[in-house]
């Protein structure tokens, strides 16, 4: 019995293999070449990923408005302002923060009046504003990530649907069985074929 199903998987992969007369190879050129015949069709790639990619990381929403994906660019720009503003409130947390911990612990009680408010009340506790400090400093980084993140995931984001722009979504896809016979095994088979149209 099992080597029945062996012959039989091989008989069904043999005839698919060789029932096709004419094969379409898509190639990232945007051009259809048919394997057995010579016939060459070039059409028109209006979605290219390879552009969408580049002009994502020069301009962020440049490669969505590239596939016309227009309502993409507020949320990019929303997520890219968002973590710049965290960036810069991060920045001057740390920086008050870095020169208030500096005047706590000199020496120098006379320059007390320099710390700013929130820092002001425990300037006798210069350990609390280290604490703070290296907190926001973690922030700052975070912040920077974030950011790069964002706007990674918008370079990344109009590759895929450049690539998923031609992906046919309609009715018309089926998969179904077909019988034949291959000239160059001389046998016939069955061929499981996935028909685009």
């Amino acid at each position: 019995m099992k080597y029945r199903l062996i012959i039989f998987f091989l008989l069904i992969s043999g005839s698919s293999a060789y029932s096709q007369k004419d094969t379409l190879v898509f190639d990232t050129t945007g051009v259809i070449q048919k394997q057995k015949g010579i016939e060459k069709v070039k059409i028109e790639s209006k979605y290219n990923p390879k552009v969408a990619i580049r002009r994502s990381l020069i301009l962020p929403g440049w490669g969505q408005a590239t596939n016309k994906k227009y309502w993409k660019i507020p949320i990019v720009y929303g997520g890219l302002g968002f973590t710049t503003y965290l960036f810069f409130r991060n920045l001057n947390q740390y920086k008050d923060s870095r020169d208030a911990y500096r005047l706590a612990t000199d020496e120098d009680e006379s320059n007390d009046y320099l710390i700013k408010e929130p820092y002001y009340t425990v300037r006798n506790q210069p350990d609390r504003i280290r604490v703070f400090r290296n907190a926001v400093r973690q922030n700052l980084d975070y912040s920077v990530l974030a950011f790069i993140a964002i706007w990674g995931l918008n370079v990344a984001d109009a590759a895929v649907d450049a690539h998923l722009k031609t992906f046919d979504v309609s009715d018309d896809l089926s998969l179904f069985l077909k019988g034949g016979y291959s000239p160059m095994a001389k046998t016939n088979g069955i061929s499981l074929i996935l028909q685009i149209k």
